[in-house]
């Protein structure tokens, strides 16, 4: 009894001493700091971040979704501070009584150890620093340049313009380099399209869903493909995840746009259930006729379906994991003009791969790497009433051996590997290609290593390449028809002088080859979509030259900014040239494949510069001249000076900005090829990120060409027809959830 009186008071002077100190904490103005921290670029929580309450010096760290939480009295405003390893440092100042469960993004940071630099997203080297800075979209920018096809969403990055044919047919055009110079690739593996080939064929690739793109230059192109004067332009997805994350997480997200009253819906989601991660994905978009200033581009319209699944078995040193996807897109091609058909023509093709992966690491830095791919495509080319016009089945098998290491010789680190691909490129309705089958072997090197204040990195490649052909042997109307073996050889080397710890001076010099496609060689009859008669050369020689290159990076704490200047000699450049001659069979123009003697040069700029912390300046432009020495002419299709001038502010989770992007007239033109004037239109943005319910939702509105401009791309077989786009509202919105 006494027992109990004992605890019983006990009990009352807790009960009382409770209330006393919720009444203190009331009195003294304590309040919650709570909050969620992500990486800015990835839209990912981060864990482990060092929180601090600077006037408190209070700590604590994030968890494993990102989340903090801080009890904390006295002032009305506090100074919060995130540092983490491989993120710069934020100190934000806040309101004590508007921190529960906000938003705060951490960028991830360059840290210098000269002449080296090591960031956060794994560059080893001051090459991918420069690569990570100006060839990589991701995040959030990535979510304001979203457009209706891959192209359209790189159409404003530094040295890239469109080439089109309508609206979907669109693919990347880099310093004047067209077709399969430029390589699309994802994760590492090249796309087996025939966007490369032809302006009427599309890529197949949805860009709402990817993670990142690159668009890697230099030496470590040698990685993916024997053009070194091209480029790569490399898809990032997780389709095979190479990592176990603590939790479910995914992304749910629509978007929309005006102009052709498009819209998409899409999902991404992965599951770790250890030693296992399974991911999924997919989307559906669909979008009417494009509008322009000057009316509806009739037979534009482009309706796509994309899903995926994949998963992978992940050790400490051990990873092994196998995916599928299947992409199916239906497109208008626009008509009703001199060479083109009447009425347009109908486009329905799909592509379907199996992708296998697996990678063991003898430690971190040292990795052997296998991929195999497999890649069914094809497409049917319907004119108008439904009938079959043209048809195309391409089969691709690659393999992919490669090993990256660290210390070698006197190498810092690097890749060697080998890669084989076998084709077989079949073709029916009225298409009068020779269908082929071809082979390739390649092996490849790339490596870097510092010397005193210089950095270095090399890259060779070998390939063997052997096309075969079914009507070997033929006579035809380009002449006999025969298989065609080809030893080709690549280089690169890029040297960077240190010219104080942020100041770099550089340059590159490469040899550069390319084999004739298939239908470069065996061509030859009409193909209506594209508005031509193809005429091919079976005795084209391999594509082969010589590029250099000379320019400056900065990197300081608020700005960015380089210069390049190339310039690119080819003893030997295929391409389709416009004869001036109409098949009357078909009345259309033929286009014939020869090769020439040329040189193309330019330069390219790009400028970041915060002027506040609150405010950026973005500048970038580009410029390009090709010459036809041979004949004394310019070369066809090549793009004017074109470039960008951007500001943007950022408050917390909120950014607006403007830009003009703009063109000169391009009158440097080859023979029957139409010139385009100039122009200027003026686009602007605005993102908002918010956190509901534990979820991180992504707002992104734009809208272009503001001012309904009229004006014409240089690059687009439709433009005698056709201005581009008119005014478009475009709209993003994104969910990132973890369970």
């Amino acid at each position: 009894m006494k027992l109990n009186k004992i605890l019983g008071g006990k009990i009352l002077y807790f009960i009382a001493f409770f209330c006393l100190s919720v009444l203190s904490i009331k009195a003294n103005n304590f309040s919650t700091i709570s909050g969620y921290v992500f990486d800015i670029e990835t839209n990912k929580p981060v864990e482990n971040v060092e929180v601090l309450v600077v006037e408190k010096q209070m700590h604590t760290t994030t968890n494993n979704k990102g989340y903090f939480v801080f009890y904390c009295d006295g002032n009305v405003t506090v100074r919060i501070k995130f540092t983490h390893l491989a993120y710069q440092e934020n100190v934000i100042t806040v309101d004590k009584n508007r921190t529960e469960n906000k938003v705060f993004y951490l960028t991830p940071k360059i840290v210098e150890y000269a002449p080296v630099l090591v960031s956060g997203s794994n560059s080893k080297n001051i090459f991918d620093d420069i690569q990570d800075v100006s060839g990589v979209l991701k995040g959030k920018e990535l979510d304001k340049d979203l457009g209706i096809t891959l192209a359209a969403t790189l159409k404003n990055e530094t040295g890239i313009s469109l080439r089109t044919m309508g609206p979907a047919p669109a693919r990347p055009v880099f310093r004047g380099l067209g077709g399969d110079r430029i390589v699309i690739s994802e994760n590492g593996i090249k796309t087996n399209d025939l966007s490369s080939t032809s302006p009427d064929h599309a890529v197949t690739i949805e860009p709402f869903t990817i993670d990142k793109v690159e668009v890697i230059r230099g030496p470590k192109v040698l990685l993916q493909s024997s053009t070194t004067i091209g480029g790569v332009i490399n898809i990032v997805r997780d389709d095979i995840p190479k990592s176990i994350h603590n939790s479910p997480f995914g992304t749910i997200g629509v978007f929309g746009e005006t102009a052709n009253k498009g819209y998409l819906g899409a999902i991404k989601f992965e599951y770790p259930i250890a030693p296992f991660s399974l991911y999924l994905e997919g989307s559906r978009r669909k979008a009417d006729n494009m509008n322009s200033a000057n009316g509806e581009l009739k037979n534009s319209y482009s309706n796509n379906a994309n899903y995926a699944f994949g998963g992978s078995f992940i050790s400490d040193n051990f990873m092994a994991g196998i995916s599928f996807r299947n992409y199916e897109l239906s497109y208008g091609i626009p008509g009703g003009f001199v060479g083109a058909h009447p009425f347009g023509v109908n486009i329905d093709g799909s592509r379907r791969e199996i992708n296998g992966e697996a990678e063991y690491k003898f430690d971190e830095e040292n990795i052997l790497n296998f991929e195999l791919n497999y890649s069914a495509y094809k497409h049917d080319e319907y004119e108008h009433g439904g009938l079959v016009g043209a048809e195309f089945k391409v089969a691709d098998l690659i393999g992919k051996l490669n090993y990256s290491h660290n210390k070698l010789l006197f190498f810092d680190g690097g890749e060697i590997g080998l890669s084989s691909e076998f084709r077989n490129f079949n073709v029916g309705g009225y298409v009068f290609t020779s269908p082929a089958k071809s082979y390739k072997l390649a092996s490849y090197i790339y490596e870097y290593f510092d010397y005193n204040r210089f950095n270095f990195e090399i890259a060779g490649r070998l390939d063997f390449d052997n096309i075969n052909p079914e009507y070997d042997g033929k006579d035809s109307k380009i002449g006999k028809i025969t298989k065609r073996n080809f030893n080709t050889w690549s280089f690169s080397a890029t040297s960077l002088y240190r010219l104080t710890d942020v100041v770099y001076l550089g340059s590159n010099i490469s040899r550069s080859s390319r084999i004739p496609t298939i239908e470069e060689l065996y061509s030859q009859g009409p193909h209506l979509a594209a508005y031509s008669y193809e005429v091919g050369n079976p005795d084209l020689e391999d594509e082969k030259g010589w590029g250099f290159e000379l320019f400056i990076y900065h990197k300081f704490e608020k700005m960015f900014f380089t210069l390049t200047y190339f310039s690119n000699w080819l003893d030997y450049y295929i391409i389709p040239r416009n004869t001036g001659e109409i098949n009357y069979s078909t009345f259309l123009p033929i286009y014939e494949s020869q090769g020439v003697k040329t040189q193309i040069y330019g330069f390219e700029m790009q400028l970041d510069f915060k002027i506040t912390e609150e405010w950026e300046l973005n500048l970038s432009g580009s410029y390009s001249r090709g010459k036809n020495i041979t004949d004394g002419l310019n070369l066809p299709q090549i793009p004017p000076l074109k470039g960008n001038i951007g500001l943007k502010y950022s408050y917390y989770d909120f950014i607006i900005g403007s830009g003009l992007e703009f063109a000169l007239k391009q009158d440097k033109v080859d023979l029957f090829e139409i010139g385009t004037a100039g122009y200027a239109v003026w686009n602007a943005f605005a993102q908002y990120s918010f956190q509901f319910n534990g979820y991180i939702n992504n707002i992104s509105l734009s809208v272009d060409n503001i001012l309904n401009q009229e004006y014409r791309n240089h690059l687009s077989r439709v433009k005698s027809i056709m201005p581009e786009t008119g005014i478009n509202f475009r709209g993003t919105y994104r969910i990132y959830f973890h369970i």
